[in-house]
């Protein structure tokens, strides 16, 4: 048996970071460190593929009892070249996916390594490499559902701050046609320009009924205007624009009412829809209180506070029946240009992790959770 080695979640970060993994190389590279890193700490890792690109999972402690599935994703959005250098200013650990969830899925590394003997509970570590991808079938984590690979509770490491998310927006993502009419670029005033129309457009959704409602967690929803392909030649007024607008609705709210105002504006059309509805969980379910309990050691503040703006790969676990939450370390700046996570948060949440999979068989001795996974 290999010695025992001792974790240190900031190096594992750093390692992580400089892998590229916005693109399919840098994911199997960083596919296989991880698997490398696992199995010299005599810990298994079973691989599937998706897309030619890799799945790993690996499990730890006990043989049966309650299953938590720990979740986390390799790819990261697209960055600067020099993002994937990281750089560390005091606390903080600077670099593409050091928040969105590198950081995360260090500390879940650790936390495996920590609990491979643990008794009464079973651990699954799942690590996906399209969280980020616009795919709306066909996805990893659905993958590793159908394959066996679930339990009875799941959290995905997601940028939280150390708070337990409970809710998260859906999304509705829409390619819209903007139409106009053309004319000759020397004469601009006898055609109807369809980009500046398309910018009319955003602003008009930015406007709509929906736009304006708030929730208990959620102040309002989120809409961003992601892509904008108009024009086909220079000295031509454009007659045809599209936008991809990506709207992160709130749980409660219906996607077919939403589309319906985005459909109503003037000469704006549908081609094509990304959806994807909410996370909701119970925060009185018996694995989000004991989580809770172990969070509150290293909180002051109240744990269940987070509603997430941004969506994530929990859904696929809830859709199947599996409550699972967003937790994840203490940072910010995800998917932007100065994206850091704590260090010394990422031992807090691995510490926490570990405390709360410990917490799970004396404190729900009362439940019985059904054992899904094989």
């Amino acid at each position: 048996m290999a010695a025992r080695l001792r974790v240190d979640e900031r190096a594992l970060t750093e390692r992580l970071i400089r892998y590229d993994t916005s693109d399919d190389e840098g994911i199997r590279q960083a596919a296989g460190f991880v698997k490398g890193w696992l199995e010299s700490r005599d810990i298994g890792v079973e691989e599937l593929e998706i897309r030619g690109l890799p799945l790993l999972t690996a499990r730890a402690g006990a043989a049966l009892g309650p299953t938590v599935v720990l979740h986390g994703h390799l790819d990261v959005v697209p960055a600067r070249e020099e993002q994937f250098e990281p750089r560390v200013d005091g606390d903080r650990i600077y670099g593409r996916g050091a928040y969105d969830m590198k950081g995360a899925l260090a500390a879940m590394m650790g936390a495996l390594e920590e609990l491979r003997n643990v008794q009464g509970v079973r651990v699954v570590l799942a690590v996906v490499p399209d969280e980020e991808s616009e795919e709306e079938a066909d996805r990893g984590t659905e993958l590793l559902i159908q394959s066996g690979f679930t339990g009875d509770f799941a959290i995905t490491g997601e940028p939280t701050d150390l708070h337990v998310g409970v809710q998260a927006k859906g999304v509705l993502a829409m390619r819209l046609e903007v139409s106009g009419t053309a004319a000759h670029g020397a004469t601009p005033w006898l055609g109807d320009n369809a980009i500046l129309k398309a910018h009319d457009a955003f602003r008009a959704i930015e406007s709509l009924p929906f736009a304006r409602e708030s929730s208990d967690l959620f102040d309002r929803p989120s809409i961003n205007l992601g892509r904008i392909l108009g024009g086909d030649a220079l000295n031509k007024v454009p007659d045809r624009c599209f936008i991809d607008v990506d709207i992160r609705y709130l749980p409660g709210q219906e996607p077919t009412e939403i589309r319906a105002q985005v459909e109503e504006l003037p000469d704006v059309h549908v081609i094509a829809q990304f959806h994807r509805v909410p996370a909701i969980v119970d925060r009185n379910n018996p694995f989000v209180r004991v989580l809770s309990e172990s969070v509150s050691s290293v909180l002051d503040s109240e744990t269940i506070s987070v509603g997430r703006d941004g969506a994530s790969d929990a859904i696929c676990f809830i859709n199947a029946g599996v409550p699972a939450v967003e937790f994840g370390p203490v940072g910010g700046g995800h998917h932007g240009p100065a994206e850091w996570v704590s260090a010394a948060s990422l031992e807090s949440y691995r510490r926490t992790l570990a405390d709360f999979v410990r917490r799970i068989p004396d404190q729900m001795s009362g439940d019985k959770p059904n054992l899904r996974i094989a």
